[in-house]
């Protein structure tokens, strides 16, 4: 399958539910999208996690903002 933008694979994956979601395939027709859906949530999944690891959070300290990675905020959390 080629890679396809965030927003491409989001709209295939609510597509291929809205599909599913119907009822109105065969069961081959059935496993083959949801088989393509795993792989497009998947996709989806990894390309938020590039995203997340590439954001960074203005927080407030000693009166200036510090930038600190968003992953970092996870890993202070109690």
């Amino acid at each position: 399958m080629k890679k396809k933008s965030f927003e491409e694979a989001l709209a295939k994956l609510e597509q291929i539910t809205n599909e599913l979601e119907e009822g109105d395939l065969s069961l081959e027709e059935s496993l083959k999208y949801f088989d393509e859906g795993v792989k497009l949530a998947e996709q989806c999944s990894s390309k938020l996690s590039e995203a997340q690891k590439k954001v960074e959070i203005l927080l407030k300290k000693n009166n200036r903002l510090e930038p600190v990675p968003f992953d970092e905020l996870d890993e202070k959390k109690p």
